[in-house]
């Protein structure tokens, strides 16, 4: 009997006693080797192996998040869908979503001299365009749509909102 086990598959020699009409729900392997290697074996009717427990899969992942609405059904096919699928979400033997040396550094330049991109010089606004634009913004206000922001408020997530003016149209962008 070959046991498949996460690192390595297990080999071992089992005697079989075979009844004549018996049917048989559960084969359960020895102690011995769940403690050597940490596994559980359920053999039923559809032949299903599990390997270990759903605490050591709970284990792997210890530093994830789960949503709150998953039931832990969902959260054991989602453990057991990544490890399938384990060179996309580790590299190696680390641990799930451990993945290192793919870090990256993001470096915004703002200090003089400004990047090429903030050195183009500002144009002279028509005063259809702004006017056009103060108004599409006002709509957008008492739509709730958008909202101003204060200075010192503390938000999650900002956007800039971007209003185009072509062929005498504003138009949100953003």
């Amino acid at each position: 009997m070959i046991i498949p086990h996460r690192k390595a598959n297990i080999t071992c020699n089992q005697e079989v006693l075979v009844l004549e009409d018996a049917h048989i729900q559960v084969f359960l392997l020895g102690t011995y080797y769940q403690i050597m290697y940490g596994t559980d074996i359920y053999n039923g009717k559809n032949k299903h192996i599990t390997i270990d427990t759903l605490e050591e899969l709970l284990n792997e992942l210890k530093e994830g998040k789960f949503s709150a609405n998953l039931t832990s059904k969902k959260k054991l096919s989602l453990i057991k869908f990544s490890r399938n699928n384990r060179p996309a979400f580790a590299i190696g033997e680390e641990p799930l979503g451990k993945i290192r040396g793919h870090d990256i550094e993001l470096y915004l330049d703002v200090e003089r001299p400004y990047p090429p991109i903030l050195k183009q010089t500002p144009y002279t606004e028509i005063l259809e365009t702004r006017k056009g634009a103060e108004t599409h913004v006002d709509e957008l206000l008492d739509m709730d749509v958008i909202r101003n922001i204060g200075h010192n408020e503390i938000v999650e997530v900002t956007t800039p909102v971007l209003i185009t003016w072509h062929y005498l149209k504003s138009t949100l962008c953003g």
